[in-house]
């Protein structure tokens, strides 16, 4: 029997869905903790350039976004065949950092997340990703403390020749926001229902569900942040949007391709 989360119940709130719940079962679901928004503005052509061909930059007042999204996940359980959920030692618990842009499918006009990169400290939940989702993980010495109601957050890529570093210190600011509303920057920053990766030259897209999200205002200290420069991209020199969002559930669905 499926455990039951409870206090959200994510799968029972829709009418905020841009389209409606991918057909079948959900892969995945995990739940997301501590986790900061931190995005720039950017130049749209240098982001295309590194687009894989089918997805096109997706743009707020005509400026590309490049967010850094550090959090620490929990309560990881898989399906398996449609069926029984099981938890992997090692990969139920673990910190995670992504460097992501918003994209549209040139074939569905669809709107959803790309990252760049995603750094976790755990092999198995980066060999399992890079397997099943074809993502780009990487295994990565990642230590997160709270200090004074703040959260210090380091971040070093293993066994790679750029180790990518991050280290920052955040925290929520108090106030919370109201529920994001489309057209808002909030609402493009944040409320993405689904993933776009590649594999054998195919676009592939995965579905994901969660509640809107409860977003809070943040403030951070960015000491070192050099996620972007494997890419060859840079991060303009201003002050990041920030938002703050305590926990929130996510459910995955398998990959599949672009119709």
């Amino acid at each position: 029997m499926e455990s039951d989360w409870g206090w959200q119940r994510p799968l029972e709130h829709l009418t905020h869905r841009p389209y409606p719940l991918p057909a079948g079962k959900w892969r995945m679901r995990q739940r997301w903790n501590d986790l900061l928004f931190a995005h720039w503005p950017v130049a749209a052509a240098p982001v295309q350039a590194l687009l894989p061909p089918g997805l096109e930059i997706d743009t707020f007042q005509g400026s590309a976004w490049l967010g850094v999204v550090p959090f620490w996940m929990d309560g990881v359980e898989n399906r398996v065949a449609g069926q029984q959920l099981f938890g992997v030692p090692t990969t139920r618990v673990f910190s995670e950092l992504n460097l992501r842009t918003y994209v549209r499918s040139r074939t569905t006009g669809k709107a959803g997340v790309y990252f760049f990169s995603l750094d976790a400290n755990s092999a198995l939940a980066v060999i399992g990703a890079r397997l099943l989702f074809h993502l780009p993980y990487y295994s990565a010495a990642i230590s997160r403390e709270e200090d004074a109601g703040a959260i210090v957050y380091r971040s070093r890529r293993l066994l790679t020749r750029d180790p990518a570093p991050l280290e920052m210190r955040y925290q929520r600011s108090g106030e919370k926001l109201p529920i994001s509303q489309p057209g808002s920057l909030a609402y493009f920053l944040t409320e993405r229902y689904c993933l776009f990766t590649t594999f054998a030259g195919r676009v592939l897209v995965g579905e994901i569900h969660h509640i809107p999200w409860p977003l809070e205002a943040a403030k951070a200290e960015i000491r070192v942040n050099e996620l972007a420069r494997p890419h060859g991209l840079s991060l303009p020199d201003c002050a990041p949007v920030l938002y703050f969002a305590k926990r929130l559930e996510v459910y995955i669905w398998g990959l599949r391709a672009e119709q």
